[in-house]
């Protein structure tokens, strides 16, 4: 299935996709060449937004909770990756301990830890869920909606405190399917003999999304001179702005002046493409968190400094009632690709280094120029199980599930490659990394 892109088979992206397919081994020996000097993280996916005139990450997420959006004929190369990615840091592993997140009675997200599951136990793992939650004092039973059950149990740490498990349970490997927003748990701190993935400092109580597109520039800028297109084809522009209190309406001079440089550095571009059917625009939002709180699409710096009550309160916190202090202002890319007349981005989901495929976000009530991670989102998966099939390269551009997954892949790893740059570079011991 390739979605209906809305516009013409013409102009910069497929000219992109061209350059892309030509320099495929180019590519793929400077992805290998840049894994020798980098570790990918465990896991990662990267919300693409498909422009036509552009192709951009527009978020990373080092947690994925949708896994169970995966087309069941990906499940094979994901556990292959899985295997690569188990035996880097632990090649006799036989146990691994699951830690999802705490709000754990949503079924989709208990059908996405029972993907995880299915993937780690075909690795030849024994599997078993620990809970952050201190509401789990014994091994509690959650009801899928196929009717199967998962068991999460409480965590323990031993008895000199340097190994974290369950009752009766030692694993060799911790695996984080929790994003650590409200902060890093006492019972994760001091983990020194098991692997823990994704590090702490992965988790929204560190990270930082300024941090991470400041990677994706410089990888951009290589891939950029690599196949001899202009970085910006798959990079957004982004500022930040540090100190802000929504609540008390301070900081919104520094946001306004940066929403004003990003919006005159958009429509020079658009100036210089040509781009005439789409109105510059910034998307503003924390600059740590997730699940598509406190964001808003903003069209002129009057709009920032003038928020009503109401809107300071949606920006004023996020997940697990954590204050936003900082926001990044990103270049908005509209989505124009549509699935039945609704509007669709591509997630691409990765293990290790490797694509293990995605799906399409889709949302009814949303336009081109809004965040689709909200209530209402459906999830299509994507024809990945194509997705080794050679590209085709006397298609037309545009017209080749293949080629047109293929590239996803590309930008998508763009946004792995800058993960894994932002992890080493605030690592608190990056000697132990």
């Amino acid at each position: 299935m390739v979605p209906h892109l809305v516009t013409a088979l013409t102009g910069p992206l497929h000219d992109l996709e061209k350059k892309v397919l030509e320099a495929t081994p180019a590519i793929e020996r400077w992805f290998r060449l840049e894994w020798q000097e980098h570790t990918p993280p465990f896991y990662c996916s990267v919300d693409l937004r498909n422009a036509g005139y552009k192709l951009a990450p527009v978020d990373t997420n080092l947690f994925p909770g949708g896994f169970n959006n995966l087309a069941t004929e990906m499940l094979p190369l994901s556990v292959q990756a899985a295997m690569a990615a188990i035996d880097k840091y632990c090649p006799d592993a036989r146990n691994l301990l699951l830690i999802p997140e705490s709000h754990t009675r949503n079924p989709f997200y208990l059908q996405n830890i029972a993907r995880l599951m299915q993937i780690f136990r075909q690795t030849g793992l024994h599997v078993r869920l620990g809970s952050l939650s201190p509401d789990i004092t014994e091994p509690t039973p959650l009801a899928l909606p196929d009717g199967n059950m998962l068991v999460i149990e409480p965590l323990v740490r031993s008895a000199n405190g340097r190994r974290l498990g369950l009752k009766d349970f030692d694993p060799c490997t911790i695996l984080l399917n929790n994003d650590l927003s409200a902060g890093i748990p006492s019972i994760l701190e001091n983990i020194h003999e098991q692997s823990l993935l994704p590090p702490v400092h992965a988790g929204w109580a560190v990270r930082r999304k300024s941090n991470h597109f400041a990677a994706y520039d410089e990888v951009a800028k290589k891939f950029g001179k690599l196949i001899d297109v202009d970085p910006w084809m798959v990079n957004p522009f982004h500022a930040k702005c540090g100190e802000i209190n929504f609540q008390e309406d301070t900081g919104s001079e520094c946001l306004a002046d940066n929403v004003t440089m990003l919006l005159a550095k958009i429509k020079k571009k658009y100036k210089e493409y040509g781009i005439k059917d789409q109105k510059p625009f910034v998307i503003v939002k924390p600059d740590a968190g997730t699940y598509g709180m406190g964001i808003m699409t903003v069209r002129d710096a009057s709009e920032v400094r003038d928020l009503s009550r109401k809107q300071r309160n949606k920006m004023s916190v996020i997940k697990d009632g954590v204050a936003v202090t900082d926001v990044i202002i990103q270049e908005g890319v509209p989505t124009y690709e549509s699935i039945n007349d609704a509007v669709a981005e591509p997630v691409v989901y990765m293990i290790d280094r490797y694509v293990v495929g995605g799906f399409y976000r889709v949302h009814a009530e949303r336009g081109i120029d809004q965040n689709l991670n909200a209530p209402g989102s459906q999830y299509v998966p994507l024809a990945f199980a194509q997705q080794h099939a050679v590209p085709d390269l006397k298609a037309k551009p545009g017209t080749a599930a293949p080629n047109r997954f293929y590239v996803y892949g590309v930008v998508a790893r763009l946004g792995l490659l800058a993960a894994s740059l932002e992890l080493e570079r605030t690592d608190p011991n990056p000697e132990v990394y």
